[in-house]
């Protein structure tokens, strides 16, 4: 059996009524206590926020196709640039109606 570790932080939130039943639902759908199931929600949006955030290792030659995919002049995309320099669909006339 694998101990974990005590928890003897706490944390307090405020939140709507609307919000608070929302939570409930949600933790008994997944058959967890409210606290369980808000703390196992953050911790995965944690997680996932801090994913791209994190250091990661690369062995001598990624390393090298790294920094040469750094340090290589921007390809061309003529779609691309075409693309940029038209009208957004927020920016043109809408079709038949005033303006």
């Amino acid at each position: 059996m694998t101990s974990s570790p005590s928890r003897s932080e706490k944390l307090d939130l405020r939140l709507t009524p609307g919000a608070k039943q929302t939570l409930q639902r949600a933790a008994a759908a997944a058959q967890r206590s409210v606290s369980e199931f808000v703390l196992e929600s953050a911790l995965a949006s944690a997680a996932e926020t801090l994913a791209d955030r994190q250091s990661f290792q690369l062995d001598g030659e990624q390393w090298e196709a790294f920094v040469a995919a750094l340090d290589a002049p921007p390809r061309v995309h003529p779609r691309l640039a075409q693309l940029l320099q038209e009208p957004s669909v927020l920016e043109r006339p809408a079709a038949g109606g005033a303006e």
